[in-house]
């Protein structure tokens, strides 16, 4: 199905969740944070948040530095 992930358009699952989502793409679930329509999604909703198709999904990595 198709969503809006960070401006650019990409096929996913069907139905996935947010969590679906982050392993499809192979992204470090404590690493990111997660939007979806414009409202911030907790962590202990990404199960439970499923995507609709052309949700914009913006997905933004924690970095560590020193």
């Amino acid at each position: 199905m198709p969503i809006v992930l960070n401006g650019e358009r990409r096929d996913v699952p069907l139905g996935c969740s947010v969590i679906e989502l982050l392993d499809f793409l192979r992204l470090e679930p404590s690493r990111v944070a997660v939007e979806v329509d414009g409202e911030i999604v907790k962590a202990a909703r990404w199960a439970e948040t499923l995507l609709k198709p052309d949700a914009k999904v913006e997905i933004v990595h924690f970095v560590g530095g020193g």
